[in-house]
């Protein structure tokens, strides 16, 4: 079988609906965080206890349920200018940096950490990767499943679709 889903096969415009939504999920999981969110991030965690930069970046995208995951090249240098602020300070142990917040850095840590404060635009982070996990679902039902399997899938992401729409119509 090719690479596309068969225009002789039930649910046909599925596979399609659904490659398009796994495309767009691909390119942004989760919610896009700015330049803020990571030195936001950073102060939250280091206020529970000193860490090293691996594990704030493991932090970082375990509260955030995955959808975010900082890239060391914005945690480091979040780090040397949080550093040079005086906000914290770094000891090396082991050959690695563990940073600690300073009594500066406590006053400076205000607020909800990124992951826990509601977006405006409404860019939830385990909605796009719930939705990224159904789209490889529906796509294994349509590359593996027979007629009848793929025919039962298209009635479940109905059901799916008009209870997602329900949501939103109960407010």
């Amino acid at each position: 079988m090719s690479g596309t889903f068969g225009e002789g096969f039930p649910g046909a415009g599925m596979w399609e609906a659904m490659n398009q939504l796994r495309g767009q999920f691909e390119q942004k999981v989760g919610p896009r965080m700015g330049r803020g969110d990571v030195r936001a991030a950073v102060l939250a965690l280091l206020a529970e206890g000193p860490m090293h930069g691996y594990q704030i970046i493991r932090e970082i995208e375990e509260r955030s349920g995955g959808s975010w995951k900082p890239s060391p090249g914005s945690v480091y240098p979040t780090l040397q200018l949080l550093a040079d602020e005086g906000l914290i300070s770094s000891e090396e142990s082991n050959g690695r940096k563990t940073y600690s917040l300073t009594d500066a850095g406590r006053e400076a840590q205000t607020g909800a950490a990124p992951w826990e404060a509601p977006k405006e635009r409404g860019n939830h982070g385990a909605l796009p990767k719930a939705g990224f996990e159904l789209a490889q679902a529906a796509a294994q039902v349509g590359r593996s499943g027979s007629a009848e399997q793929v025919a039962r899938a298209v009635t479940v992401l109905d059901e799916a679709r008009r209870k997602l729409y329900s949501i939103l119509a109960q407010d």
